[in-house]
């Protein structure tokens, strides 16, 4: 099926536009037949006219943004969860941490992706452990491929986008590679490794980076097969120190929730636009379930945790837009949990967020340790 950010079917929609317009032109006046024919016939020449219209914009929107990457995606019919067994407490499965380690490397082939310059790769994972199967995007950073070095290993930062949204969103939306390679050039960004594995796994609901055993494991595909993948595929390494988490909007609340719950896997997260309440995502599947909204709640998972996770939170946004979630959360965290609170001014979109990507990966840098 035609991809919805494709060029052929912007094309299509291109050509139909003209069409629909350039028909009344030619045709308005040569209508013929009882004057209720010609009415019809008109009216659905200007219908035809505004559906293509509005059909344009959208389609360009979502080239520029990359809400959606496929029809299933817009539908709320596609599913990228091949299985989602009960995963335990941990989402390993009742493995070991050293156990999934010691598994043989998950090798994978990357392609270029379109409209995206060369650094940035695509490949398709097959969860071993989530049960999810999806699409993940990798850029590295200038100095990977540099000679002098070739024996170093780089920090990782895994990218969430909002909903609607793709891994692409990050790239092409927020433009983060455009914004830091410059800065990671000129020594002011550490160069990261960016990572930004698929989100929308079941249609266009939010899984909250939730595992909801019989319906998705959307935490154990972030936070371990992922997480393997891109240690056994590159110079990286797999030490909480040495990785990072972000996200906007429904991601933020991801990134957050993500290092929360697993500082032996992540050190630090930026949350830009984010919120402690999973309810406040219409589409948010945790959310259905009153309990389930509760426990999932930011502030609640902070105090349920068994001792206070050794990590780093940035959340930022406006006053009613992410200031005020990290404000509480900041007022909860405890020693060695560090969160900082930025109040910022822009709206709650794709170019404010990357205003930001300057001074939360500046943070990242001081945060973020090298292997």
């Amino acid at each position: 099926m035609t991809s919805l950010t494709g060029t052929p079917l912007f094309a299509t929609v291109i050509g139909l536009t003209l069409i629909a317009v350039a028909l009344p032109l030619t045709v308005w006046s040569k209508v013929r037949g009882p004057a209720a024919a010609r009415l019809a016939v008109r009216g659905l020449m200007v219908v035809f006219a505004q559906v293509t219209a509005v059909a344009l914009v959208f389609v360009a929107v979502n080239r520029d943004m990359n809400f959606y990457a496929s029809w299933g995606d817009l539908m709320g019919t596609g599913s990228y969860v091949q299985s989602a067994p009960d995963l335990g407490a941990d989402g390993m499965g009742g493995k070991k941490a050293e156990q999934v380690r010691q598994e043989p490397k998950v090798r994978q082939e990357f392609q270029p992706v379109d409209g995206l310059g060369g650094r940035v790769k695509k490949t398709e994972l097959d969860g071993r452990i989530s049960g999810v199967k999806g699409d993940v995007m990798v850029w590295l950073p200038p100095q990977y491929d540099d000679p002098a070095y070739k024996d170093r290993k780089f920090p990782v930062v895994e990218l969430i986008p909002g909903i609607p949204g793709t891994g692409k969103s990050w790239f092409q939306g927020l433009k983060a590679h455009e914004v830091l390679e410059p800065l990671m050039k000129e020594g002011k960004v550490q160069p990261f490794v960016l990572v930004s594995p698929r989100a929308m796994l079941l249609g266009n609901a939010d899984t909250g980076c939730a595992n909801l055993p019989g319906k998705v494991n959307a935490d154990s595909w972030f936070s371990v097969d992922v997480r393997k993948m891109v240690t056994d595929n590159f110079r990286v390494s797999d030490e909480p120190r040495t990785w990072g988490v972000a996200g906007y909007s429904a991601g933020a609340y991801c990134a957050a929730k993500l290092a929360i719950l697993h500082p032996d896997r992540y050190g630090a997260a930026v949350s830009l636009s984010g919120y402690n309440d999973p309810g406040q995502e219409p589409t948010s599947l945790v959310a259905k379930d009153p309990e389930l909204r509760r426990t999932h709640n930011l502030k609640e998972l902070l105090k349920a945790q068994p001792a206070p996770p050794a990590v780093a939170l940035w959340m930022s946004g406006a006053e009613q837009d992410g200031y005020l979630s990290g404000m509480d959360l900041k007022g909860l965290a405890q020693n060695p949990t560090t969160v900082h609170a930025e109040k910022v001014t822009g709206g709650h979109n794709l170019e404010s967020w990357s205003k930001q990507l300057p001074q939360t990966f500046g943070w990242l840098s001081q945060t973020v340790k090298a292997p």
